[in-house]
C-alpha cells in the first residue's frame, strides 16, 4: 500500500462529507463565532486519538495473537459493512442532541476518530509496521483534507444540498466496497499460502 492509497482509504472511512449534517446538528447551539474554534479543537483531539492508536495497534494485535491474514480478511469485511452503510444509510446513531457545547463526543469521537477509522489504522500499521512514518504522513494528509471539509461544512451544505451530499457519500461507499473486496481476497490468498506452506513442511 502506498502513502496515497492509505490516505485515500483513511479519508473514505472518516467520511467527512457524510459527517457534515451531523456536525451542523451538533453545533447548532454553539455561537457562530466559536464554531471554527470548536471544530479545530475536536479535530486535534481526534488526531491525537488516531496517532495513539496507530502506534499501539501492533502491540494490541500481538497480545491477542491475531495473524495478518485473519486481520486483512476481517478488515475487508468491516470495510465492506461500512461501505454498505454509506450507500444505504440508516439513522443508527441519529443527531446528537446536546444543549451545551460539544466536547470530544460526538465530534472528535466517533464522528472523526470513529471505530472504522481506528480499525483501518490497525490494519495499515499491522501490514508493514516498519513504514510507520509513511502511515503517519497518510493519516495527516487524510486528517487535513477531512478537517478542511468539516471547517467548510456550512458553505458546502448550502452548495451541495442534501441530495448532493448523499450522492457523493454513496460514490465514496462504492469505491470503499472495491477496496474492501480486494482486502478480503488478499487475506484469503495470504491464508492459502500460509496453509500450503504449513502442509508442505508437515509432509516433509
Amino acid at each position: 500500500m502506498t502513502i496515497l492509497s492509505a490516505a485515500l482509504l483513511l479519508f473514505l472511512v472518516m467520511d467527512p462529507l457524510g459527517n457534515i449534517p451531523l456536525f451542523l446538528t451538533a453545533l447548532k447551539n454553539v455561537a457562530p463565532e466559536r464554531r471554527t474554534m470548536v471544530i479545530l479543537r475536536e479535530l486535534m483531539i481526534a488526531l491525537f486519538v488516531m496517532v495513539i492508536f496507530l502506534f499501539s495497534g501492533q502491540a494490541f494485535l500481538s497480545a491477542l495473537h491475531i495473524s495478518e491474514p485473519a486481520l486483512t480478511a476481517t478488515g475487508g469485511v468491516i470495510l465492506f459493512l461500512i461501505a454498505l452503510k454509506m450507500i444505504f444509510p440508516a439513522d443508527t446513531h441519529g443527531p446528537h442532541k446536546n444543549e451545551e457545547e460539544p466536547f470530544i463526543v460526538p465530534l472528535a469521537i466517533p464522528y472523526v476518530a470513529g471505530p472504522s477509522a481506528l480499525a483501518t489504522l490497525l490494519l495499515i500499521s499491522n501490514g508493514e509496521p516498519g513504514r510507520w512514518v509513511d502511515w503517519l504522513i497518510a493519516l495527516f494528509a487524510a486528517w487535513i483534507v477531512t478537517g478542511a471539509i468539516l471547517l467548510m461544512a456550512g458553505p458546502l451544505a448550502k452548495v451541495l444540498r442534501n441530495r448532493g451530499l448523499i450522492a457523493i457519500e454513496r460514490l465514496m461507499g462504492m469505491i470503499l466496497i472495491a477496496i474492501a473486496i480486494q482486502m478480503l481476497l488478499d487475506g484469503i490468498a495470504e491464508f492459502a499460502v500460509e496453509l500450503s506452506t504449513t502442509l508442505s513442511q508437515s509432509a516433509g
